[in-house]
């Protein structure tokens, strides 16, 4: 096992690289690609640049996964001065959901034909507030991990839907606890950048968001085979060189040990009770560039989406080398940016159809992990999504809940 000093090491030394090398330039990138510099040229050629590297892996479906949204705490350790979704322990609003309360939300995302269900949490609170530890004792559990561990079997269990956890920072015993009851985890990687993490920055006194941490989260689901989604969050006080730098670094370790199955790119929103509502958000254009910069530093097999709610032009995306809307749930809301609804599918799917792309519902877990040799997906549920996925990996345009997968 890797230390803690010589990832330190390899992450500074890559890190260095990327700044040292003009940061526009790819590595390793096809020849056709290897020479762009993505700080100065024309957008519309970045663009199409990474169009054509979409096309030639992608084809023209954009996917979507038909998700439910389970919050199961808003507690945590971190206080980033962009969230709005973590509250304080003594805030009214603090909470812990109970095992009935995600089998509620579950059943009616089940019921909608909804596929994914992701657990999404704040990082350990556990570790910093007593009311946290109290809460979990309530439930019979010491650790956060734990307890969503078994919520996830608990849905596998009860429905036909498949787990996706986004719980942060993992330790390695974290993940293959979590690894056969989850079809796929994801963690933003956010930035690499450790400026924000100063006095005043976004990510000030954030243990979980030191880069080095997260970057050890992504090796270690490497190491343990998890299919991975990662990303960025764009407009949090980052340099465009340094998102390149978060990019090459996913990269990287994705060409280690092939795990990252896609990555983000998410914009920036304000919001009126964060002490970031008065920073600007990122232009369209930053967007685009950054899109599009992704596209070509990333492996074309990872794929590459933007949330479709968190900006009115979101179609604009496409033309950047999208390929995916990340998940879309037709029961819960956003959570996250619960300000911005998602929208309707079937209007989505409208006007991909109209600007020459077709909509297809995906899993949770991406085709790749499955046309292989399965090493990325836990043999118990293995099953349960063959029955789920077509013959290309997709998800099958039926409700599982009638065909009896979750049995």
């Amino acid at each position: 096992m890797q230390s803690y000093a010589s990832l330190q090491s390899d992450t500074g030394q890559r890190l260095d690289r990327h700044r040292a090398a003009r940061i526009g330039l790819i590595d390793g990138a096809p020849p056709e690609h290897n020479a762009i510099d993505l700080t100065r040229a024309p957008l519309k050629e970045l663009m199409a640049t990474a169009r054509n590297i979409r096309d030639q892996h992608w084809g023209r479906d954009v996917t979507y996964s038909r998700k439910v949204f389970v919050p199961l705490t808003n507690m945590c350790r971190d206080t980033c001065s962009y969230c709005t979704f973590v509250k304080h322990p003594d805030d009214p609003e603090a909470k812990l959901m109970t095992p009935d309360e995600v089998l509620a939300i579950a059943r009616e995302g089940e019921d909608q034909g909804c596929k994914e269900l992701l657990f999404s949490l704040g990082e350990k609170p556990e570790l910093r507030y007593e009311k946290a530890r109290a809460a979990l004792a309530m439930l019979g559990y010491e650790r956060m991990t734990d307890y969503l561990a078994d919520m996830c079997a608990l849905v596998l269990k009860e429905t036909s839907l498949l787990p996706h956890v986004n719980a942060g920072t993992l330790e390695e015993d974290e993940l293959k606890k979590l690894r056969p009851v989850a079809a796929s985890m994801g963690m933003m990687l956010e930035t690499t950048s450790r400026r924000l993490m100063k006095e005043g920055g976004p990510h000030y006194a954030c243990p979980d968001k030191v880069p080095l941490q997260r970057l050890r989260t992504l090796e270690r689901a490497g190491r343990q085979q998890v299919p991975f989604t990662t990303g960025l969050l764009i407009g949090i006080g980052e340099t465009f060189e340094e998102r390149i730098e978060a990019l090459h670094a996913i990269n990287e370790t994705h060409q280690k040990y092939g795990q990252i199955q896609e990555v983000i790119i998410q914009n920036f929103q304000r919001k009126p009770d964060i002490a970031m509502a008065n920073s600007p958000e990122p232009a369209l254009d930053e967007m685009l560039r950054t899109i599009a910069a992704a596209r070509i530093i990333l492996s074309p097999d990872i794929s590459l989406q933007a949330p479709p709610n968190l900006s009115a032009r979101h179609m604009a995306y496409l033309d950047a080398g999208i390929n995916d809307w990340g998940g879309i749930s037709p029961v819960t809301i956003d959570f996250i940016n619960p300000q911005h609804a998602w929208p309707q599918i079937d209007q989505l799917a409208q006007s991909c159809e109209e600007a020459g792309y077709r909509l297809r519902e995906r899993l949770t877990i991406y085709p790749k992990y499955l046309q292989g040799s399965g090493d990325f997906l836990s043999a118990d549920l293995q099953p349960r999504v063959s029955a789920m996925a077509d013959s290309d990996g997709l998800a099958h345009a039926f409700n599982p809940k009638a065909e009896g997968a979750g049995q």
